[in-house]
């Protein structure tokens, strides 16, 4: 690829994570709220942290997912 492509397709593809990064926000977030909850009832229950993080991280990122489809 020449250096002339090479800067032509640099702000394409940046703009293309900013858009992919801003999309997935809500599954993000619901991603890192599930694992801190998931971990916090895990360590309480007995069961450990980390398979409640794991879980959790699971099922934030599910709604998080359908927050983002969802939402006006």
């Amino acid at each position: 690829m020449t250096m002339t492509k090479a800067r032509m397709l640099a702000p394409v593809v940046g703009l293309a994570l900013l858009a992919t990064t801003v999309a997935a926000c809500g599954t993000l977030g619901g991603a890192a709220v599930g694992a801190g909850a998931g971990a916090a009832i895990g360590a309480g229950t007995g069961k450990g942290a980390g398979k409640g993080a794991l879980i959790g991280t699971g099922i934030g990122a599910a709604a998080g997912a359908i927050y983002d489809v969802t939402k006006k």
